[in-house]
């Protein structure tokens, strides 16, 4: 690997994009970080146009797009060969950049799924979440004939000429089930390891909520008859 090319798609997180991004570069990778911020109305923003670091571009959506949409913009501006995604929030560790990018550098997979639900650490949240990633995991092993355990985490992994081959369409939130199925669909080598993940409650931020389960079932179904 020459580069990696950490992804981090932006919505109000002032409290703790600084922090992140801290971790981030304290993972001892060549690497580039795109950031880009989608519209946030926080003081996120204020933030970012401060920064002044050669490892890090920072781009600026002009309207709220949502989370997949950030990373299509991200993506074109990378230039490595692996890319990562990293949400801005806190409950990702970059402590396990080099457990997710090791099946890469081994030549055993294409892409890396970082699974909460493999014995990593994590912490101990809600049980209806929780319900609602493994049904929608299981849906996406019956659909598409894997045995994933964690399809919406936000760790995931690619080589960059897969990524950049898959044509993403998803918006927002949609983008979690849409990039799995196309991978699968792709016949990419997957493979899944264990992350660590210390979870926030919606009073700290969380923004996914179970409208969006609906959007997770429209994509699997869409994307395995139809597209």
């Amino acid at each position: 690997m020459d580069k990696l090319s950490i992804l981090i798609p932006v919505y109000n997180e002032k409290d703790t994009i600084l922090e992140i991004l801290s971790r981030v570069k304290g993972v001892k990778f060549p690497k580039e970080i795109v950031i880009v911020d989608d519209y946030s109305t926080d003081g996120t923003r204020d933030l970012l146009k401060n920064l002044c670091d050669p490892e890090i571009q920072v781009i600026l959506h002009d309207k709220n797009r949502g989370k997949g949409a950030a990373i299509r913009t991200a993506l074109d501006q990378v230039r490595g060969d692996v890319v990562l995604i990293q949400d801005a929030d806190l409950e990702y560790d970059p402590k396990d950049y080099p457990t997710l990018l090791e099946p890469i550098l081994n030549g055993l997979a294409e892409v890396v799924y970082g699974s909460r639900f493999l014995g990593g650490p994590h912490r101990v949240l809600l049980f209806w979440h929780y319900f609602g990633n493994l049904i929608f995991t299981l849906l996406t092993n019956v659909l598409y004939n894997i045995n994933l355990t964690d399809m919406g985490t936000c760790y995931k992994v690619f080589k960059t000429s897969v990524l950049k081959s898959l044509k993403l369409k998803s918006n927002r939130f949609g983008f979690e089930p849409e990039v799995t199925a196309k991978v699968c669909k792709a016949k990419a080598r997957i493979f899944e390891v264990p992350i660590s993940y210390s979870g926030r409650t919606y009073a700290e931020g969380k923004k996914i909520t179970w409208k969006d389960g609906w959007v997770y079932l429209a994509c699997l179904i869409k994307y395995r008859f139809l597209d």
